[in-house]
This record gives structure tokens, C-alpha cells and sequence, in this order.
């Protein structure tokens, strides 16, 4: 099945192009979570932030519903982690208000044996946790400032680091809001923090094979 991840600037007049040239559309089924176009072909659409609150059955072709979703700005705050690298963002809409960035060194695998690699484990094991650690401080201390205002909290790299980071009591009420969809994302830096807008905006849209 092929996947396109389109921006909201651009989704109104992608769905309209698909409908087009593959159409009629029959029927638009809005869901919390998806939005599907059917007819002749059928074109499944999920959004970014759900659910839609205009869920329901239409007869013939209605992306409104879809398009006002994603167009809309929110505050939405972003950790991305993997060991070694982490970032914390806070944007609204597109614009990055607030941010830190970090690392920390963690080595990689050791392939000697005996007690040389246990010793060699431990220490990297030390340094994965004091990283994590400086990971949960960094988002911490961006993101709660502005939890009044977060509508939904991203998060970026690799899952196993990101899931002892929101293993932090002080992030519990991050946890809380924070979407499903993981974005892979290189190692953090800032100009991968500031592009991450591009990714967690974005409605997913899946166009059947054939």
C-alpha cells in the first residue's frame, strides 16, 4: 500500500486532485482517528492530533472535516531521544518557542570477551543512564513550563529510551498526552528538532495497491 505524509498546506488540494482523477466518490466516512474516501477506489486518511470531533457518514465527497482538523495551529511540545543525543521542543503551529538540546556519550558495543566486557558494560550501562537522566531533566524543564497550553506532546527516536525518559515522575502529565505515532528522526540535533513540524503535522494518507 503506498503512504504519503502531506502537510496541512497542502492536503485540501491533494485530496482534490486524488478525487479527480479517481472518482466518484460515493461516500466519506469520518472517524476519531480516520477519515476514509470510498467509491471507485478507496483512500484512507489519519490524521494528526486525534480525534476529529466532526465524526459521522457523508454521501459523496467531503474533506472538510479533514482539512479543518489538520490546518488548525496548536502548542505542542516534542522529545526526541536516543542515547547519546536528546532534544525538547515547544511550538506553536510551526514556530519553535522555546527549546534545549543535549548529549551525552555513550560508547557502543564491546566485542572482546571475559571481564573486560562485563567492566565495559557496566560503564556503558553508567553512561545510558545518566543520558536518559539528562534527557528527562531537558524535557523537564522545557516542556512543563508550558503544559497548561500543550494540546499533545511528540516524541522522536528510538522507543525503549523514550519510554524510561516518560518513566519520570515529573513527566507523568506529559505521558498523558503524548501521540502514538513515534517519528524516526536521526540523532537529535537542533535542526532536527526544528524540522519535526514537517512529520507530526502531517495527515498520513494510504492509496490502495492497483
Amino acid at each position: 500500500m503506498e503512504r504519503y505524509d502531506v502537510p496541512p498546506e497542502r492536503l485540501g488540494r491533494w485530496l482534490e486532485r486524488w478525487a479527480e482523477q479517481n472518482g466518484p466518490v460515493t461516500r466519506t466516512d469520518v472517524r476519531p482517528g480516520r477519515v476514509t474516501f470510498a467509491g471507485a477506489t478507496t483512500l484512507e486518511c489519519d490524521p494528526p492530533f486525534p480525534p476529529i470531533a466532526a465524526t459521522g457518514e457523508r454521501e459523496g465527497f467531503d474533506p472538510g472535516p479533514l482539512v479543518e482538523h489538520a490546518a488548525r495551529d496548536r502548542v505542542v511540545g516534542v522529545i526526541l531521544v536516543r542515547l547519546g543525543g536528546h532534544a525538547a521542543g515547544v511550538f506553536s503551529g510551526k514556530r519553535l518557542v522555546a527549546s534545549k538540546v543535549g548529549t551525552r556519550n555513550v560508547h557502543g558495543r564491546h566485542s572482546a570477551g571475559g571481564s573486560s566486557q562485563r567492566r565495559f558494560e557496566r560503564r556503558r550501562e553508567g553512561q545510558a543512564r545518566v543520558a536518559l537522566e539528562a534527557a528527562a531533566d531537558v524535557a523537564a524543564r522545557v516542556l512543563l513550563p508550558h503544559r497548561g497550553d500543550l494540546e499533545a506532546v511528540v516524541l522522536g527516536g528510538d522507543r525503549r529510551a523514550l519510554a524510561e525518559v516518560l518513566a519520570d515522575p515529573r513527566l507523568r502529565p506529559l505521558a498523558r498526552i503524548a501521540s502514538e505515532r513515534v517519528l524516526d528522526v536521526p540523532d537529535p540535533r537542533l535542526a532536527v528538532l526544528k524540522a519535526t513540524p514537517d512529520a507530526f503535522r502531517a495527515t498520513v494518507i494510504r492509496l490502495p495497491p492497483g
